[in-house]
C-alpha cells in the first residue's frame, strides 16, 4: 500500500488560501525559476525545487479532494490534474449530473471511505490528500503517514487553514526535509504513531 501524504503550499502562517478561496501567492514559487517542471511550459522552478518535487509528482498515483475543491476547479474538466491516475472527491453529495462517467473521478462519501479507495487504486503509489478540511480530517483519523509543505514567504493573517479544524495535537517527527529552493521552503515530516 502506498504512503499517504497530506499536502499543499502553505503561508508562513498556516494557510492554503485567504478567506475567498484565492492562494494569492502561494504558488508564484512554480513560476520562479529557470528548470521546466512538466511538459506545459508554465511551470518552471529552481534546480532544487524540481529534484524535490518531480520526483514526488511522478509517484503520485490519487489525489483526494473535497468536494469544495472539486467545485472550485470545476472538476478539472475531467482530467486529473499534474497527470495524476485518479481524483477521489470526498462528498455527500453524487457527481454533477452533467458529469462525465468516464473522467477517473470516483465521489465517496467519507474521508475514512475516501482513502481506503484512494488505496485500492494507488497500489503501491502515493496516496496524495489535499491539505484544508479533508487533510485535516484524514490526519484525525489517523490516516496521513507524511505531511508535506512548501512554505511560500507570505502571511495571510486569515484564511483557510492548512489543517482544516483540526482540534487536537498530533505529533510529527523531525522533518526529515528541509530545501530552500527559489520563494519556497520545502518541508516533509513524518506523522508520529
Amino acid at each position: 500500500m502506498g504512503t499517504v501524504v497530506l499536502y499543499s503550499s502553505v503561508s508562513v502562517d498556516g494557510f492554503v488560501a485567504d478567506e475567498n478561496d484565492q492562494p494569492g501567492p502561494l504558488f508564484d514559487w512554480l513560476t520562479s525559476g529557470d528548470v521546466p517542471l512538466d511538459d506545459s511550459g508554465a511551470l518552471t522552478v529552481s534546480q532544487t525545487s524540481y529534484d524535490y518535487v518531480r520526483p514526488y509528482w511522478d509517484r503520485i498515483g490519487v489525489t483526494v479532494v473535497g468536494r469544495h475543491v472539486f467545485d472550485l476547479t470545476g472538476g478539472w474538466d475531467g482530467t486529473p490534474p499534474s497527470g495524476i491516475d485518479h481524483v477521489v472527491v470526498v462528498t455527500h453529495r453524487p457527481a454533477p449530473e452533467d458529469w462525465n462517467a468516464e473522467a477517473p473521478f470516483h465521489f465517496v462519501d467519507g474521508v475514512e471511505a475516501a482513502v481506503a479507495k484512494a488505496q485500492e487504486l494507488a497500489g503501491d503509489r502515493i496516496v496524495e490528500v489535499a491539505a484544508g478540511d479533508v487533510g485535516g480530517q484524514a490526519l484525525a483519523a489517523g490516516l496521513v503517514d507524511e505531511v508535506r509543505m512548501d512554505v511560500v514567504p507570505v502571511v495571510f493573517g486569515s484564511g483557510k487553514r492548512f489543517f482544516g479544524s483540526v482540534d487536537a495535537q498530533h505529533l510529527l517527527e523531525d522533518p526529515d526535509v528541509v530545501l530552500h529552493g527559489d520563494r519556497v521552503l520545502h518541508l516533509r515530516y513524518r506523522v508520529r504513531r
